[in-house]
């Protein structure tokens, strides 16, 4: 036997995991670390503490495993997208890493929206400016800490911090790269363009890969240090996103995964880059070589149902479960009678790109039930995720089987739900690992156990089950559909001016 190892350096922690060539998994371990806010926007992490994770994580999956880790042949890694880890000249940490969700950098957006053009920016890197990537974070040290930006001499994602660690190599892959903002969709390298109009060294950045490429090999002293074999080869990986879609399959046209987990996540490959000029969707390079995706996200999915199950009366006797409020939901007819709820808790990203865009129950009336409010939750979290699709299929692109997987995966009903507002099937997978299994395939492409990431999907991800589409709910919900897409036009201006309160 040969076993394989994927490693996800995630915001809440470090997550390993072991699997056999077959895509079996044997054990995983999650180490967790903290995340820091010293001030309002800010979110950062320390470097080390990943590096703490990492290896408490890979020492988990070794114990618990039993297995002989000779046989072990291949890692790889992936993890939170967009982050900066700032170094010196001596690969030290300079500041705590900020985050995907950092918030600081507004003005840094709009700096480089002017020097790059916004049409621009989004025919080069495929994104416009957003505060969570890379590049304005580069812009704020040099703002903000000038004293930090005169020592910075490389700067790194999170994963790939940790495999600098690892192999002493400074490498990335382009899914994760193209996060950056500093990417040339089209090459799958830096772009001069926009390094050179931004100021930023190309010496600073390392050396981009494709997602099943070797990228290094782990130094003898650290093999030692984690219980693994010496000179074990590390592939490039890849960004969360695009690592998870490795491990449900989501590697061919016209195949797309719909995740509602905290927030949602809808994942389209794509044989070429396909862009939305007003950049309501991310358009990223995809750990198949060669390859791309768009991904929308909506910010408050599971969350929206999670704050709402929070607000219900909770009492030592008795504790609302989401099974519970989905058994209330399910008897209630498509449509929730005329209920509508936007999952703007959070703003939104897509389609709007809107901070201030809030949430709101509209067409409340007096027949409306605990139950009714619950399907609406529900329903309006895929409506916001149907704004992705819709902007999708607007682009061209092939879409055929959604893959359900998060908390809208496990339930039947927002299953159901996903099949008859997006008018698909529905698929769930007999597995499902998140972006360290993902990694662990591309490991096992890097070190020979499968020809391709094609290859590795198609012996590894198997699919349970389908749910079709009712053709009466479809059509229900084919009408309500442009009411929801109305509702944030004509409350916008509303939901802006409350804003201002908060």
């Amino acid at each position: 036997m040969t076993y394989l190892i994927g490693l996800d350096i995630g915001t809440s922690g470090a997550k390993a995991l072991i699997c056999d060539a077959d895509g079996h998994v044997l054990t995983t371990a999650l180490a967790e670390y903290p995340l820091s806010t010293p001030r309002p926007l800010w979110s950062e992490q320390d470097p080390a503490d990943w590096w703490h994770g990492a290896q408490t994580a890979i020492h988990g999956v070794l114990q618990q495993s039993g297995i002989d880790v000779s046989q072990i042949i291949g890692l790889g890694l992936t993890g939170q997208m967009h982050g900066a880890v700032f170094l010196d000249e001596h690969d030290a940490v300079i500041r705590p890493a900020l985050l995907w969700n950092d918030q600081r950098t507004a003005a840094e957006c709009a700096e480089i929206t002017e020097i790059i053009g916004a049409a621009r920016l989004i025919e080069l890197a495929g994104n416009p400016a957003l505060t969570g990537f890379q590049a304005p974070k580069i812009l704020w040290l040099r703002n903000h800490e000038p004293e930090n930006y005169a020592r910075l001499a490389r700067v790194l994602l999170p994963k790939d911090y940790i495999r600098l660690l690892l192999t002493g190599i400074a490498a990335t892959d382009a899914s994760d790269a193209a996060g950056t903002l500093l990417l040339d969709l089209r090459t799958r390298d830096w772009s001069t363009e926009i390094l050179n109009k931004l100021a930023i060294p190309a010496a600073w950045l390392p050396r981009v890969y494709e997602g099943p490429q070797q990228t290094g090999t782990l130094l003898p002293a650290i093999a030692a240090k984690l219980g693994l074999p010496a000179g074990m080869p590390v592939a490039a990986g890849g960004g969360d996103n695009a690592a998870a879609a490795v491990g449900t399959g989501v590697v061919r046209a016209g195949v797309v995964s719909s995740s509602i987990g905290t927030s949602g996540v809808l994942f389209a490959h794509s044989e070429t880059i396909a862009l939305d000029p007003q950049g309501r969707l991310h358009t990223f390079c995809h750990t198949v070589p060669g390859q791309y995706h768009l991904m929308a996200v909506t910010l408050a999915a599971g969350g929206s149902f999670r704050w709402f199950r929070d607000l219900l009366p909770q009492t030592n006797d008795h504790v609302f479960t989401y099974e519970q409020l989905t058994s209330l939901a399910a008897p209630i007819a498509p449509g929730a009678d005329g209920l509508l709820f936007l999952p703007y808790l959070s703003g939104e990203r897509t389609p709007h790109l809107d901070p201030l865009a809030r949430g709101a129950f509209v067409g409340l009336t007096t027949r409306h039930t605990l139950g009714h409010m619950v399907r609406a939750v529900m329903e309006g979290v895929v409506y916001s995720l149907n704004d992705g699709l819709t902007i999708m299929r607007d682009l061209g692109l092939p879409l055929g089987q959604i893959r359900a997987t998060g908390g809208g995966g496990r339930s039947a009903l927002w299953r159901q739900m996903q099949a008859d507002i997006y008018g698909a099937e529905v698929a769930v997978l007999a597995a499902e690992e998140g972006p360290a299994y993902g990694a662990a395939l591309l490991a096992g492409v890097a070190a020979g156990v499968f020809e391709s990431v094609h290859a590795a999907a198609d012996r590894c991800v198997a699919v349970a089950g389908i749910t079709q589409p009712d053709d009466r709910a479809s059509a229900r919900y084919a009408q309500i559909y442009p009411i929801y897409r109305d509702a944030y036009a004509a409350m916008r201006a509303t939901m802006h001016r409350l804003a201002t309160f908060e």
